[in-house]
Order: C-alpha cells, then structure tokens, then sequence
C-alpha cells in the first residue's frame, strides 16, 4: 500500500509503498477512502507536539470500509466507518470511569502515536469506529471526524449564550458555525487581518458580523471559541465576552498566552481549554450533523499531494477543509 509517512518532525512527508498490516484482537483494517487535513496535524508534523512517534503516518478524519476484522472485534466486512484523534483508551481509569475518556492518561491518539489515514489501508481499534450516514459521501464526511467532533465539543462547552464569537474561521469554524446558526445563535467570526475571503465565507454561512480579530467586537459576546493557535487571541477574546461570558481554546496547541490585565478576567468570565473528544460526542455529533443538515466545504487532493494540501493549510489558501482522496 501507498502512504504518506513523517520520518521527523520538521521534514515534509515522503511517499513509501508498506506492507498491508494486519488487523490485531478488537482491530479492524480499513480501505481509506478520504481523509481529512487537520491543523492537528500539522502540529504533528512542525514538531509542535511531544513525544511524537516516528516513523508516523499522519491523519485522523479518516473515512473508510472496513475489509477484515480481528479477534473480538464487534465489526462487520463492508461497513463504512470514521475513526477520529482519539483512537485508544485505557477504559478503567478515573477519567474512563467518569465519562471523561478524553483525559485519560494513557489515551493514545490516531496519526500521533497510531498510524492514521494518509495511506492506503490502516488499523484502527473497533470501538473507536463510527458508522457515517449515507447522506456524505466520503470527501463530505470527512471533515466531520475532527473539525466537526471538536467544534461540537466546543460549542457544548461555551454554553448556551446566543452571541458566540469565533476565532479563526477554517474547517472547524465552518461546521460549528452551522450547528450554532441552526441552534439559533448569533455568529462573529474573527479573521486574520486582511482575510477577505474568510470574512465573506464566513457571512456565506451565516454569521451576522465578520472582521479582523484585531478590530473590537461589534457587541458585547456571551462565549468566544478560539480555532487559530494564536495566545494573543486570549486576552482579545475576554475583552470581547460581558461579565459571566466563556472563552473556549479549541486547540490542541497554541503560541503563549501573553500577560493580561485582571479586570479582563474579573467579572466572573471563564477561559477554558477543550481536550480531545470523547465516543459520545461523536455518535452525538455524527447522529446530529445529518438532521441540520451540516455541509462541509472541502478542496480534494490525491494522497500523493499531501504535502501541498498541509502547505495550503498552513498559509491559509483554503476554505473550509482540505481532504485527501484515495484511488
């Protein structure tokens, strides 16, 4: 089989032929069909992450058909699942226990520490595979298994205000606006300076304001949800929110938060971070996203471009999410 591999951080990934691996006990090998570009990854491959596995096949919004299953694995030839991030846990700790999987601490991550989706074929365990319903396609579900699972995962935690601001209009930021819009909320979506074209995507779906985040909110926000891994946005985003309002990092990494002045905290507003996603998000989310419905943008590569789409995400040249497309 084909795959994308990133033999060290820092280095662009190189296209190598691999034997098809088996599927071991409660494991399921899949024909990758598409797989989604995540600003996560490229967090993996920049080297930004700790204790990154390499040799690594990067990708976590995989979409697929199941082809063989192992020992135990509760999995039929022929389905069509999703495998998101969160690819393992250990399922007895505290965290297990109490409905927060995502915390555990020897949870073990799709295309970080288990080869994911930028290849032809991959394993994934069985209990971390969601059936994708038959209103996607492919490419269109794709994005869904992790900008959709942690923009859900976000919105659940910014609460129920009706004027969410959103930071970083991409992959995420585009399905979550939808959800949002459908939940009856207001949309502010913050842009890079200059980012014309977000703003605009951004009023296609929806949103009734879009600017740069460096200009002030047209209104006081209840919540703020922050996609770009940028720390300034932080201070920026409690400046925007009234007294009692939630700022919400969505990401998995970002540029240190500068000083801020406490009368921007003050007041009861909360800043808070979201980790990971849990398997009841996703059958929440994956169950929910058909009925809006959601419709995600995408731009299709082959999976021998990866690097070019990783690069386009990077510079900000897409709208909406970048997915790779096996023969």
């Amino acid at each position: 089989m084909k795959a994308m591999v990133l033999t060290q951080p820092g280095h662009p990934l190189e296209l190598e032929e691999r034997p098809v691996p088996d599927p071991g006990p409660g494991e399921v090998l899949i024909k990758v069909q598409a797989c989604a570009v995540c600003r996560t990854d490229l967090h993996v491959i920049d080297g930004d992450l700790p204790n990154i596995r390499t040799p690594i096949v990067p990708g976590h919004e995989i979409v697929g058909q199941v082809v063989s299953v192992g020992e135990g694995a509760d999995m039929r030839p022929g389905e069509r699942v999703g495998v998101p991030w969160l690819g393992h846990t250990c399922g007895h700790c505290d965290y297990c226990d109490s409905g927060q999987e995502n915390l555990c601490g020897k949870a073990r991550f799709t295309g970080y520490q288990i080869d994911g989706g930028f290849a032809e074929m991959t394993v994934a365990d069985h209990r971390y595979c969601f059936p994708i319903d038959a209103a996607y396609s492919n490419v269109e579900a794709a994005p869904l298994l992790c900008a959709g699972l942690i923009g859900y995962r976000s919105l659940a935690m910014a609460g129920e205000g009706r004027r969410l601001g959103i930071y970083g209009f991409g992959a995420a930021a585009h399905i979550v606006a939808q959800v949002a819009g459908w939940q009856g909320r207001e949309i502010f979506a913050f842009t890079r300076s200059g980012d014309t074209a977000a703003q605009a995507f951004a009023r296609k779906l929806g949103a009734a304001w879009s600017g740069s985040s460096e200009e002030p909110a047209p209104v006081a926000l209840d919540a703020a949800i922050i996609f770009a891994p940028v720390g300034a946005l932080v201070p920026a985003a409690l400046r925007a929110v009234r007294r009692g309002g939630t700022v919400v990092c969505g990401g998995i990494h970002m540029t240190d938060i500068p000083s801020f002045p406490y009368s921007i905290l003050w007041g009861e507003r909360v800043v808070r971070s979201v980790a990971n996603l849990t398997r009841r998000d996703a059958k929440a989310f994956l169950a929910l996203a058909p009925r809006i419905p959601v419709r995600t943008h995408t731009v299709s590569y082959p999976l021998e471009h990866a690097n070019q789409a990783l690069d386009d995400l990077r510079r900000g040249r897409l709208s909406g999410a970048a997915v790779l497309v096996m023969d």
